[in-house]
């Protein structure tokens, strides 16, 4: 039996997707100019636990490298948060959501604009830090203070990191219009993926050198694949709801019966927004008051830590929120119950129309708790494990939520990609009749 080729097209979005990554792989590795780079990796391996080894993470090492993607995507992403938000309490830009297609584009334009401003925020405050920073020896970060004389460290950093984030955003934006799913996530799960192979040989060092029991090594490997394993099971479980149509199928024997079908609602409705919408949130803050000497950012800045409980505590309200309100957005029981209405469909038992709509938004509800739930026990979980063992690298459930969700999504946009070009196959050379009455 021979094995079915993957479609031209499919295979083009895929390649495309791949030269894509490794393009922004290449550029985590090019530095910002005026910054040592065996020093940057010492610092930066002195916070590995904390907000900043959440950073690097999402940046794909490029932080600790401190190369032109430093900032990785994380400033668009806090522009789509804050667009997001704004939808729901500015009248003219829900209107322009109302309006489609053009619509969305002028709030994509506003969005791209709120990325500049943000990556600008964000490069002069890593300008400051790093310009006081020193390595773990006490020797300075910046070896080159002025390039010409009107283009100074802070002016060069704020001109690269501005750049390299509009680039990663143009990135994202080409693999989402010609490659394969959301473009942000998989630029993120590049990132998270490529520091795996050095976690692994980090975590088989400390085993040889015995800074850690192999009892406890083997353990965290146990509790990453179990957590994958929940990870997997409740991605792709669903809660199905019956539905019946008034109109009547004949059978072979010439009797007819109702349609049926169900309506499937996901456990986990949101996927991984919420995490990366907190994540982004929380990181931003905690990054500004590293870089300001005060008493009070400072107190900020030790309980944004992601091993302090009150991170884990404001980091479960954000989940919880986001997914509440990423479901409304996305999900209008209403509009589902007026469809079924208007195509002769019908829950049993529930009256059409608003009885449907409600019912369907008790459903809805109960299944975003439990949702909120698993996402805020994943996520919180791996980092309890990181204080209560003391690793030394940053081992968070965001993380691999984001690497599941993220590998899961992918591949059922393969599939839909494959049932597509399957279909157009079975069409190929087929003469559609006309059903014009002929005389």
């Amino acid at each position: 039996m021979a094995t079915p080729s993957i479609p031209a097209e499919l295979r083009k979005r895929i390649l495309f997707t791949l030269g894509v990554l490794a393009v922004y792989r290449l550029g985590v590795h090019v530095p910002v100019p005026g910054v040592d780079a065996n020093r940057m990796v010492a610092f930066f391996e002195s916070q590995s636990t904390g907000i900043f080894g959440l950073f690097n993470t999402f940046t794909g090492g490029a932080l600790e490298r401190f190369s032109v993607f430093a900032l990785g995507i994380m400033p668009y992403i806090s522009a789509s948060i804050i667009f997001q938000l704004l939808q729901t309490a500015v009248p003219y830009l829900e209107q322009l959501k109302k309006e489609g297609e053009p619509g969305r584009k002028k709030i994509n334009q506003y969005t791209r604009y709120a990325t500049i401003l943000l990556a600008l925020v964000q490069g002069y405050a890593m300008s400051t830090v790093l310009l006081r920073a020193t390595d773990p020896h006490g020797l300075p970060l910046v070896t080159t203070l002025s390039f010409a004389p009107f283009i100074s460290f802070r002016v060069m950093t704020l001109i690269t990191l501005m750049s390299g984030t509009c680039f990663i955003m143009w990135l994202g934006e080409q693999i989402t219009e010609r490659g394969i799913g959301n473009g942000s996530s998989l630029i993120i799960f590049s990132g998270i993926a490529a520091g795996l192979p050095s976690g692994a040989m980090r975590l088989l060092h400390m085993v040889q050198s015995g800074e850690m029991n192999g009892a406890i090594a083997l353990g965290i490997i146990g509790s990453m694949v179990t957590i994958i394993a929940i990870i997997v099971f409740l991605e792709v479980g669903q809660r199905r709801i019956p539905i019946q149509y008034s109109q009547r199928a004949p059978t072979r024997e010439g009797m007819s019966q109702a349609q049926s079908s169900h309506l499937p609602m996901k456990i986990n409705f949101s996927n991984v927004i919420p995490p990366i919408f907190a994540s982004s949130l929380l990181m931003f803050p905690a990054t500004m008051s590293q870089f300001i000497q005060n008493p009070t950012l400072k107190s900020l800045a030790d309980s944004l830590h992601p091993n302090h409980p009150m991170y884990n505590l404001i980091f479960v309200g954000l989940i919880v929120f986001f997914c509440f309100f990423y479901t409304e957005i996305v999900f209008n029981p209403t509009e589902v119950a007026d469809n079924l209405k208007k195509y002769g469909g019908f829950i049993p038992g529930i009256r059409a129309g608003k009885s449907t709509a409600d019912y369907i938004k008790k459903v809805l509800d109960r299944l975003t708790v439990s949702g909120a739930v698993y996402l805020s026990t994943i996520c919180i979980i791996p980092t309890m494990l990181i204080q209560q063992f003391k690793v030394p690298f940053y081992f968070g459930g965001t993380s691999l939520l984001i690497l599941v969700g993220v590998a899961l999504d992918t591949s059922q946009q393969i599939q839909s990609h494959l049932l597509t070009a399957r279909y157009e196959g079975l069409l190929k050379g087929v003469k559609l009749k006309s059903r014009r009455v002929q005389y």
